[in-house]
């Protein structure tokens, strides 16, 4: 009997030991992240920053510019950041990081490599990430969301693309387990890449497109060098008559004013395509991810904020959140930081977005 209570008391205390074990492996399950509704691109912090130089770049944007985004209403940023800015500046993109965090807003991560050829040289891209990884391991798992990379191209080849993020996602994952990471299809990030698309089986993914259609107005046909874009600031939207397009006797310009007024493009044409991904994460149960939308400064106010006003119905009437491209770039706020400053927020822009002005009057 001695030695029965014995074995039994050593298998009690093995027992306790698994199961301590399964209780540690629980604790490590993924962190959701708090409901990422109204974003906002930083586009130039760690992208184009003026100078990159360590002690420029922790003073790009200031806490009460921050405070100004958080006030607005925006609960995440998407960071954007260029691979050969941040080598060497770890511990800067990190303190930045962690500044935007404690306003109460999410991060998202995301690479935009200059130059880069990812399709022929895909190791530059998972160095990027084994090297990333352990330093977002120092940040609150909830808060801090790793994305493979922005807006890949891999023409025609999108199970070329689907191969290497789902070995990045699996690199990403070894070091960061809670993490929610932002995954993306192949041609620019668009929703037809994302609908080319299988998911992944980790459920601690959220899937994220790009739209800016149509390209003829939000960018001013930017693709085209053949055009008068001086013209094309004074496109419609919505297009109510095709005669609203006659504005131009520049024969390019005006062959593709009347093909974008040919089009009709108006809300609901907005809602179907941003409708487009949405049935493709409907139908697969995923999370998804408007990570950029925007128009240029350039573009008449009254075409640009309706449009602006109809990618953010859009995808709140599909309960997409979204992230506006960008708070220092000119499809967005155009904002220029100054150190020491919190830049006013244009009213017209928040009310497009469906937020108010009241609380981000500057600060002097």
């Amino acid at each position: 009997m001695m030695r029965f209570a014995s074995l039994f008391l050593v298998w009690m205390l093995l027992s306790g030991m698994t199961a301590a074990g399964s209780t540690a492996h629980a604790a490590a399950a993924p962190s959701s992240p708090p409901p990422l509704t109204r974003g906002i691109n930083l586009t130039n912090w760690f992208r184009y920053p003026p100078s990159r130089d360590p002690a420029a770049l922790a003073t790009y944007l200031t806490d009460r510019a921050l405070a100004g985004l958080r006030a607005a209403g925006f609960d995440f940023v998407r960071l954007a950041i260029d691979p050969d800015v941040v080598s060497g500046s770890g511990g800067t993109l990190i303190a930045a990081i962690r500044r935007i965090q404690a306003h109460g807003m999410a991060v998202i991560v995301s690479p935009h490599p200059h130059d880069w050829h990812v399709e022929t040289d895909q190791e530059r891209l998972l160095v990027f990430w084994r090297e990333m990884a352990p330093k977002l391991a120092m940040l609150d798992p909830a808060l801090t969301l790793p994305e493979v990379l922005n807006e890949p191209v891999f023409p025609n080849d999108a199970a070329g693309w689907a191969a290497l993020q789902h070995r990045i996602l699996n690199d990403i994952r070894r070091t960061l387990p809670r993490a929610t990471v932002v995954l993306t299809g192949n041609d620019w990030g668009s929703a037809g890449g994302l609908v080319a698309l299988k998911p992944e089986s980790d459920p601690n993914v959220l899937y994220s497109f790009h739209f800016y259609d149509p390209a003829e107005l939000t960018s001013l046909a930017a693709y085209r060098h053949d055009v008068d874009r001086a013209a094309l600031v004074r496109l419609p939207f919505p297009v109510d008559r095709q005669s609203d397009c006659d504005m131009s006797p520049h024969p390019a310009t005006r062959d593709l004013a009347h093909y974008y007024c040919s089009l009709a493009w108006d809300a609901p044409r907005v809602a179907a395509g941003i409708d487009r991904a949405a049935s493709w994460a409907r139908q697969h149960n995923v999370r998804l991810l408007l990570g950029e939308f925007g128009a240029s400064v350039e573009l008449n106010a009254s075409a640009r904020l309706a449009w602006l006003k109809a990618v953010r119905e859009a995808s709140e009437a599909r309960n997409i959140g979204w992230a506006l491209w960008g708070y220092d770039d000119i499809m967005g706020f155009a904002l220029h930081p100054r150190p020491g400053a919190r830049p006013a927020l244009d009213p017209a822009v928040l009310s497009a977005l469906g937020m108010s002005a009241l609380s981000v009057a500057v600060v002097k």
